[in-house]
């Protein structure tokens, strides 16, 4: 059985060294190259635990023109994840970025590049099923509750906020939406900011604190009645079988794909 070739970038990081087992593990799957700036020289094994001989490299350009991964899987950081997405589709391989941060415009310019380099790629929020799955009714029931907020919750060294988790959850409610949004009326913020932000009349709140892994609720409000819609993880062991199958399904996507839902 041919396997697939995989890379990780960020290798050391917590999801990074998650998915270096997940996919030491994984039969169909080769770990051709783990990239980091930490531990550079150094066996991941001795991160990740298990007997293995390959070593942290620092340059993703090199790392690509010698091991030609097939697939490459980006945990890094915001202002890192367009430039690598860049160069991983630039050598023709197929990034899975689970990293947050890139805006509308950016995704677009992946985009185009993958569709000229004639390769797909990924771009998910959340590789949780039960997070996907969370988004999906969300979707549902903002057909039917013009009303409705965001609360996600995350440890505190997560850097971007709003979560990726919870623009996309807003924008596939807008997307299903079958009327405007309604809020409070007549609100004053007593303390600038107590209501959170907003995106196209949905408030988001963010939560940044010791203990939490990655929690999101959607809450929906009609008279007499609401509705919760929540999903915890609450181990990083839990986007693993989403990212296994993301390294699956993108060796047959073209352009870039923009949610784990696509793939289901």
């Amino acid at each position: 059985m041919e396997r697939i070739t995989v890379g990780v970038v960020g290798a050391l990081g917590k999801m990074g060294q998650e998915v270096v087992r997940a996919v030491l593990a994984t039969e169909e799957m080769e770990l051709v190259a783990a990239v980091d700036i930490m531990g550079v020289g150094e066996e991941i094994c001795k991160y990740v635990g298990g007997d293995c001989q390959l070593k942290v490299e620092q340059d993703l350009n090199q790392m690509l023109e010698d091991k030609n991964p097939q697939v490459v899987v980006d945990f890094t950081r915001p202002h890192d994840v367009f430039a690598n997405a860049k160069i991983i589709l630039e050598h023709g391989t197929r990034p899975v970025v689970g990293t947050t941060g890139l805006d509308p415009d950016q995704i677009e310019e992946l985009d185009s590049l993958a569709k000229a380099k004639g390769v797909g790629g990924l771009i998910a929020p959340n590789f949780a099923i039960g997070a996907v799955l969370m988004m999906q009714f969300a979707k549902i029931a903002g057909r039917h509750f013009p009303s409705v907020e965001i609360i996600e919750l995350h440890h505190d060294k997560k850097l971007d906020a709003p979560s990726g988790t919870a623009i996309k959850t807003a924008e596939m409610i807008v997307e299903g939406r079958r009327g405007p949004a309604t809020s409070a009326m007549g609100e004053l913020e007593k303390i600038q900011g107590v209501r959170g932000g907003q995106f196209e009349g949905i408030h988001i709140h963010s939560i940044r604190m010791p203990g939490f892994v990655a929690h999101q609720e959607v809450i929906f409000g009609l008279p007499g009645q609401t509705l919760t819609i929540r999903h915890d993880s609450i181990d990083r062991e839990s986007f693993m079988p989403g990212v296994l199958l993301a390294i699956r399904k993108v060796l047959t996507a073209q352009g870039i794909v923009y949610g784990l839902e696509h793939f289901l």
